[in-house]
């Protein structure tokens, strides 16, 4: 067996769309749920359960049908905005027109990161039966971080720095390996979760 090289074309894309959403408000307003929801916090389950040396964080986990609920109205702010988003990664691939009226958002994370703590494990969202139907991920970081606490995608080579408002969606195979870095200083926030195919 020999290995041969492809022509890698005029393109190079790691398919990972990024945004910012507006108002930046919205992220504050996240931020505030997280925190005054005490008795919703658990501390992060990584598939279907608690192994911090996997994922060490502390979640609220919030079904679809939550958000119409009496104050939950930032989570339809935001909703908004990430359909915005998403409309713009599909004129960027439109190829992705003939499933983007199948997708819908199943559960999902508010979750807080602490100094020493992270996704410690290199993973992707679609990894077993459970989680086949997940297409996209997507992750708003909530707040500005300034020690640690990036997002390695390994395949790529590529960390990112949370930022107040910058929103990711990516594909949710194999090929989109990540993880967290370590949180070095203050508090990091995201809201996260999958785009599924119904």
């Amino acid at each position: 067996m020999q290995k041969i090289a492809i022509d890698s074309g005029n393109k190079n894309p790691n398919f990972i769309g990024s945004w910012t959403i507006e108002p930046i408000s919205i992220c504050d307003d996240l931020i505030s749920y997280f925190e005054l929801n005490i008795s919703k916090q658990k501390s992060g389950i990584a598939g279907s359960s608690l192994n911090l040396d996997i994922k060490d964080s502390v979640d609220i986990t919030i079904k679809p049908k939550e958000i119409i609920l009496p104050g939950n109205g930032a989570f339809k702010l935001y909703f908004d905005q990430l359909f915005e988003c998403y409309k713009d990664y599909v004129e960027d691939w439109t190829f992705l027109e003939q499933i983007s009226d199948r997708l819908e958002i199943g559960s999902f994370n508010l979750q807080r990161y602490k100094p020493g703590q992270h996704f410690k494990k290199l993973h992707t969202e679609r990894l077993s039966l459970d989680s086949l139907h997940r297409i996209f991920a997507f992750m708003t970081y909530l707040n500005d971080v300034q020690e640690g606490g990036s997002t390695f995608f390994s395949h790529y080579d590529l960390e990112i720095q949370p930022q107040k408002g910058l929103t990711l969606i990516w594909p949710a195979e194999w090929t989109h390996a990540h993880k967290g870095n370590i949180l070095k200083e203050g508090s990091k926030y995201i809201i996260t979760g999958w785009m599924n195919i119904c």
